[in-house]
């Protein structure tokens, strides 16, 4: 397939390389070229604009930091997309953001499939993200060889675009009460004098302890935030969750208490480090 990837940051480069390595015809944008353009070496075409990007594409496919981008980028070039092209949101939007993204694709005759991914750096270089995806299901398998080039595995949430958003939602609530319980766990131990690694190994291989405990763990230990998901978008991620449980009626007083963790730790620098430097928020300065 002729597949366009507009924006390749943290996830979307991998992306694009392994939909390139699983034979497809990639043209790849980023607002900030000079990112984009290692993908030249394998085998990923790198374009000066948008346009040229989606020109003859069959899929495209959105991985951008926000809603406010996606809108920014497709709001007037969604109506110049190739006949019978179909449109892959893969970035994590909010309910408010996909429901106007949505709206566009409608109004431009685009078919749409709303599919954020679950996962990090890791799992998007070696191409085992979950994808989560909802829209028609004519939009859905055509965007199948897609998603099964980047993930391990996709999880089909039904017909309307929108569910998939709100399970990412569910997910990343979960996914940050963690590293927050677990940063404040590690701050505890040392504070303690209780030897954190010994807290991970512990918790590691039973039902106490995900292997993402120890993965992100050992980050916070050595101290060591090398990002493969960065802690503003971890806070950007509380935000639309907070932002969704609003709208639903819902007061979820520890998420609330974890975006402001979050944005400590931010404040202190932390910002562009990946998500395990919540820590940070919780150790003595």
């Amino acid at each position: 397939m002729i597949v366009a990837v507009l924006g390749t940051g943290i996830m979307g480069a991998p992306m694009a390389r392994n939909l390139a390595a699983a034979g497809h015809e990639v043209r790849a944008w980023n607002r900030s070229r000079e990112k984009a353009e290692p993908l030249a070496s394998q085998g990923v075409t790198v374009c000066a604009q948008p346009p040229e990007a989606v020109d003859g594409a069959e899929v495209v496919v959105t991985m951008l930091a926000d809603g406010g981008a996606v809108e920014s980028v497709m709001g007037d070039l969604a109506a110049r997309l190739p006949e019978g092209a179909f449109w892959a949101q893969m970035s994590t939007v909010g309910l408010a953001a996909t429901e106007r993204l949505a709206g566009v694709a409608q109004a431009a005759g685009v078919p749409f499939v709303d599919a954020p991914v679950l996962g990090t750096r890791a799992p998007a270089e070696q191409g085992e993200l979950i994808v989560l995806a909802s829209g028609a299901p004519a939009a859905r398998e055509a965007c199948a060889p897609v998603f099964g080039a980047v993930g391990a595995r996709t999880v089909e949430l039904g017909d309307a675009a929108g569910a998939s958003t709100r399970m990412k939602l569910v997910l990343n609530a979960w996914l940050l009460a963690l590293i927050e319980g677990l940063g404040e766990s590690v701050a505890l131990a040392e504070g303690l004098g209780v030897d954190p690694k010994a807290f991970l190994e512990i918790i590691d291989g039973g039902p106490l302890g995900p292997p993402y405990a120890k993965i992100k763990g050992t980050m916070m230990i050595e101290r060591s935030y090398e990002p493969s998901f960065t802690l503003a978008l971890a806070a950007k991620d509380a935000t639309l969750a907070l932002d969704a449980a609003g709208a639903a009626g819902l007061e979820l007083p520890a998420l609330r208490a974890i975006r402001a963790q979050l944005e400590r730790a931010i404040e202190q620098g932390h910002g562009d480090e990946d998500m395990a430097a919540a820590v940070e928020a919780s150790r003595p300065r």
